[in-house]
């Protein structure tokens, strides 16, 4: 990843400057952190393929820190004529009570991103569906991701882009070990059920504890979940604690785990149906090719 083209300081120092970095902390530790972002982002982009010179992303906007993360760094990359896509910042202010509807329609019209505000009472369905103190994670993520379908079809996007980094992926990953009796996490790259439009998350690489400092140095307008942030006891919580607390145990640990993501070895998992086990013979074994139905024992029998 280190091969890939970072921030070009002598246009930055000239003032040419997307205004999502307007007001950016001039310290080093900041330069590097936003070099290591641009990096990172376009790595995963290239990576996994995203792009498709022309397209249209419609670029999810919750108001939380790992998607203003998105936004800035996906504007900075198509500003430095790295990202051949027009973007399209999307909100779906799902009628939470207390929402501050004003907060990202003056921030992205303070900042020349051309967006929607979408507006759907999701809210209701999802206290009227779940029984207090239940779960409103799985119900209130369908909904929304159905209106994201509609509005990216509607807007003519061909994909839909997500704010989530390397540590969503891994608690995801961990949720459907201990959880599911699977091994998968959520994809950088994916197609949805109906086919006709792609769901991309280029912070694939991207550690949660980066996107927070960069929100936070250039003091974007949060906006905190209330409806499943404060919910105690969530399995994706826990996960997250499990995580923590062996990060801090070893430092690194979060980053060798997502590397065993991306070098799987079918060979030696146990799923017959990724890997042709029953295939498998001796090369040497002449009469391996030979062999019968009536010659294989039937374990299954036993």
């Amino acid at each position: 990843m280190n091969e890939h083209a970072g921030i070009d300081e002598s246009a930055e120092a000239d003032g040419e400057i997307h205004a999502l970095f307007r007001g950016a902390p001039s310290t080093t530790a900041f330069r590097k952190l936003r070099k290591r972002l641009v990096r990172d982002t376009r790595a995963a982009i290239e990576d996994f393929g995203m792009v498709r010179p022309g397209d249209r992303w419609l670029v999810c906007l919750s108001g939380g820190k790992d998607s203003y993360t998105l936004l800035a760094i996906l504007h900075e990359l198509q500003w430095r004529g790295l990202l051949p896509v027009d973007l399209l910042a999307c909100n779906l202010d799902q009628g939470q009570p207390g929402f501050p509807a004003t907060v990202l329609p003056e921030f992205l019209s303070d900042r020349g991103v051309t967006h929607r505000i979408e507006y759907q009472d999701t809210y209701s369905i999802v206290t009227e569906k779940i029984a207090p103190g239940g779960t409103m994670c799985s119900l209130c993520s369908r909904l929304r991701r159905g209106n994201l379908y509609r509005i990216a079809r509607e807007e003519g996007c061909s994909a839909i882009v997500l704010g989530h980094h390397r540590d969503d992926m891994l608690e995801t990953f961990f949720m459907n070990l201990f959880h599911g009796g699977r091994l998968a996490t959520m994809p950088a790259k994916l197609v949805n059920e109906d086919g006709d439009l792609l769901v991309l998350r280029p912070l694939a690489y991207i550690a949660e504890a980066d996107c927070e400092k960069f929100a936070r140095d250039m003091n974007y307008p949060i906006i905190p979940c209330d409806l499943c942030g404060s919910q105690e006891g969530l399995q994706r919580a826990q996960v997250k604690r499990l995580l923590d607390d062996w990060e801090a145990r070893s430092p690194g640990r979060r980053q060798v785990m997502f590397r065993a993501l991306m070098n799987t070895r079918p060979s030696h998992l146990a799923d017959p149906a990724l890997f042709d086990f029953a295939g498998l013979w001796p090369q040497k074994d002449k009469n391996a090719g030979e062999k019968t139905d009536e010659n294989v024992p039937d374990l299954r029998a036993r």
